[in-house]
């Protein structure tokens, strides 16, 4: 995935940045020359990935944060803007995934999954929503959802019904009475081993709709 815009001066936060498409997202708007904040629970993890960054010219902090915890989101919100200045880009990739039958899945199955896969994108966005309205900066928050949350797929009851969740939370955000200034987006993949999806930036705005658009201030939703 190519990202071909400019984002020096602006600050982006990462969770579940420590592998996979949060490292991946976090090396491509640090190329694009935005200072970036590395949010997961494996902090040697992220802190070797804020070294590979920084060996390249950018800025990275890494943040130990466990999205599922509200003092553990604002402490590691407030971490990053004391280093790096307001967040103006939010991505909510911290995800997991459980593949069991309905009849075996446990509810704490379905509570690691929910908490994590939508209370914690929740708890991250709005913390992320106040400050930007607070200081009446414009923003983007891009929500890393699933082709699962709009199609069933069979033993991923738990995972599907947070990424439709999350889904339909990110149009809640999106609409005018919910939100000023923002641009919540909803980037989904086909599955949760896939790839990271292809496609265009667009202009700042505070809209949300289904597209397939890298993270950018202003990027419209997309689908995982």
């Amino acid at each position: 995935m190519s990202l071909n815009v400019d984002l020096s001066g602006e600050a982006a936060l990462i969770t579940g940045a420590s592998s996979g498409l949060g490292a991946h997202f976090a090396r491509l708007l640090a190329d694009r020359g935005a200072k970036v904040a590395l949010a997961a629970r494996r902090l040697d993890r992220l802190t070797a990935l804020a070294g590979e960054i920084a060996g390249l010219g950018g800025r990275a902090l890494p943040i130990e944060c466990d999205v599922t915890e509200p003092a553990s989101v604002e402490a590691a919100v407030a971490a990053a803007e004391t280093e790096l200045g307001p967040i103006t880009i939010l991505i909510n990739n911290s995800g997991v995934a459980i593949a069991k039958k309905i009849f075996d899945t446990t509810e704490e199955d379905w509570d690691q999954v929910l908490d994590t896969n939508l209370k914690g994108a929740w708890l991250m966005a709005r913390e992320v929503a106040k400050h930007l309205a607070a200081l009446g900066r414009p923003g983007a928050i891009v929500n890393i959802a699933s082709i699962v949350g709009l199609r069933s797929m069979k033993q991923l009851a738990t995972y599907a019904a947070s990424k439709a969740g999350l889904v339909h939370l990110t149009h809640v955000m999106a609409r005018p009475t919910s939100t000023a200034n923002f641009s919540p987006a909803p980037l989904a993949r086909r599955s949760p081993s896939a790839s990271p999806p292809d496609g265009s930036a667009s202009p700042p705005t505070w809209t949300a709709r289904s597209c397939s658009s890298p993270p950018m201030p202003g990027a419209t939703s997309a689908a995982r």
